[in-house]
């Protein structure tokens, strides 16, 4: 039979707004257990851009997502965290005054109360229909870019439309041997600078736009990409020849099992106090990007915030005997510090 571990407050999702909660509960004198789907911790932001700068982290200019993410880690860690990683909490049960989480390897965590900093729940690519593609994913077809040098030399496609594709269309230039970048209309979606960046590039020579065209077939021998042929709507086809495919048509994103547990649900979201962001159900908290309530923006910074205000909500909770005489971290200080 699994072991049951007891803790104060269990936090779903090890992204960087789950990591901070682990600090901020830390602060309160609460003990946490962290769950998350991915291997890792730093959720989309290790998975997804772990070289890509973020500028609006207040103190820091300009930090790349992967550095957030380990500093995050070291501030959390003199509260001594326990993460359960690469397993997903498929239920979610009243048990008293508590909760008792129970995940996909029978992992049963039972805490006072629960925060859930899922991001947008489940989320995986936006596939491509092209025939054959499983054989060359992981291999020359990629959906994120772990590390930038991977592609030095390379001929590299990039296709789609949005910020994604424009991200790494500037931060690739200058490292691929050549990029192709495919999108089925000459205007693209993404941020007007990036735009403006780009086609300085083609005009320059550095990178080479192919519009109105999209993905159509890919031509390789055991999973190595030779070609990758696009079409116009017309079809007209061009061969392109490559060594690497990025295609960048956004995340399909699932709440999976949290859609079961009878949250006050808000468009795939779910819908918290402002004050404290409590859920419907009384000792779950949600803070990040999968909540919502008036007023809210999705970014980081708010998210930081989020978890400061949902871990003084657990505290009467953990701690219902004791007043909450509130201190900054200049006075009270950290463990070991």
């Amino acid at each position: 039979m699994a072991e049951t571990h007891v803790t104060d407050v269990a936090i779903i999702g090890a992204g960087p707004v789950g990591l901070f909660a682990v600090f901020e509960c830390g602060m309160l004198k609460m003990k946490c257990h962290v769950v998350d789907a991915l291997e890792t911790t730093g959720g989309q932001c290790a998975a997804l851009y772990p070289e890509k700068p973020i500028f609006d982290i207040p103190g820091y200019p300009s930090i790349d997502a992967a550095d957030l993410v380990a500093k995050l880690e070291q501030q959390a860690a003199p509260f001594d965290p326990v993460y359960h990683l690469g397993q997903q909490v498929e239920k979610l049960t009243r048990n008293g005054e508590r909760w008792l989480l129970e995940t996909s390897t029978g992992t049963k965590i039972d805490a006072r109360a629960v925060i859930i900093a899922a991001g947008c729940g489940a989320f995986g690519p936006n596939r491509p229909p092209l025939e054959g593609l499983t054989q060359y994913e992981g291999k020359s077809v990629f959906y994120l870019v772990k590390r930038k040098e991977d592609f030095r030399g390379k001929r590299v496609v990039i296709a789609g439309g949005g910020d994604s594709a424009l991200d790494w269309t500037l931060n690739l230039a200058g490292i691929a041997a050549h990029i192709y970048v495919i999108h089925r209309r000459p205007k693209f979606r993404g941020a007007p600078d990036s735009v403006a960046r780009m086609e300085a590039l083609a005009k320059e020579g550095k990178i080479e736009l192919v519009v109105p065209y999209q993905l159509h077939s890919l031509e390789g021998v055991d999973g190595r990409l030779s070609a990758v042929n696009v079409a116009t709507l017309e079809g007209k086809v061009r061969r392109l020849e490559a060594d690497v495919l990025l295609p960048f048509f956004g995340l399909a994103m699932n709440l999976g099992p949290i859609a079961d547990w009878g949250l006050n649900l808000d468009k795939s979201h779910i819908a918290v106090a402002p004050q404290n962001c409590a859920t419907s159900a009384p000792g779950i908290f949600a803070v990040g990007d999968i909540a919502n309530y008036p007023g809210k923006l999705k970014l980081i910074l708010c998210g930081f915030s989020e978890a400061a205000m949902a871990a003084h909500g657990c505290y009467p909770l953990v701690h219902p005997n004791e007043a909450l005489h509130f201190e900054y971290s200049t006075t009270k200080g950290v463990p070991g510090a």
